[in-house]
């Protein structure tokens, strides 16, 4: 197995960190990672706003519902679809942008967001320091929008905090694979028996790392999809320009 392989089945969600600042020329190489990663039809509809100013990052803590890993860590990027650039570059040859009109814009900019945040990721900790990807920012977009001065054809998809571990994670056990990689076709029948064994295995990593309101996996996940739980999601994509409708 290549070492880049094992880096990837090595991860850890860290959320906690030391105040130790990372060094410019060490983000700038992990900054390169996404600024370099492929995007649909070279849209290169990906921007990262980086956040080092502890204020700012206080604030985007309160946003993201109170994490407080994202005011400690010394780094913080936001994932931003940017459709902005784009839409001045179409000007520019006598043309209309509108493709920011469809839900196929919206899908297409954050698969591209998710390469990039993959991207910055594994390079942060192939540098030897730790992350945790936030989608929290999408609990008031608006919040978001106006703090990093976002324009109109721009939303903030997601963030990652980025720093150096304090005391590490415990690596979290996954469903069974079968329930992942599926042959040729999706295959159902053996589900409900691999998330029941799944639930008992994550309780029990709960119970031997220490964490006894750990809960099953059916459990944990049910707290967030059973509601919308980021509910002003399309409020703000529609404010920034995007249409969903096509």
């Amino acid at each position: 197995m290549s070492s880049i392989i094992d880096l990837f089945a090595q991860h850890k969600s860290e959320r906690s960190y030391t105040d130790q600042p990372v060094e410019d020329a060490v983000l700038e190489r992990i900054i390169s990672a996404a600024y370099y990663a492929p995007t649909s039809v070279n849209s290169q509809q990906v921007s990262v706003v980086v956040t080092r100013d502890a204020a700012q990052r206080q604030q985007i803590a309160a946003i993201a519902g109170g994490q407080p890993w994202i005011a400690k860590a010394p780094v913080f990027l936001t994932f931003v679809l940017d459709m902005h650039k784009s839409r001045l570059a179409i000007e520019a040859s006598g043309r209309e942008q509108i493709a920011q009109q469809s839900i196929e814009s919206v899908v297409s900019g954050a698969t591209d967001v998710g390469i990039a945040l993959g991207s910055v990721m594994a390079a942060a900790r192939a540098e030897g320091l730790g992350i945790v990807p936030i989608g929290g920012i999408r609990r008031d977009p608006e919040a978001m929008i106006a703090l990093l001065d976002l324009p109109d054809y721009t939303f903030p998809v997601a963030g990652v905090v980025i720093g150096h571990v304090d005391q590490p994670a415990h690596q979290k056990p996954r469903l069974p694979l079968p329930t992942f990689r599926h042959e040729e076709r999706y295959q159902q029948a053996d589900l409900p028996q691999h998330i029941a064994d799944y639930n008992a295995q994550l309780v029990q990593h709960w119970q031997t790392t220490g964490r006894s309101d750990g809960e099953s996996w059916s459990d944990s996940v049910s707290g967030y999809y059973q509601h919308i739980y980021f509910p002003h999601v399309l409020v703000a994509l529609h404010k920034q320009g995007f249409g969903t409708d096509k």
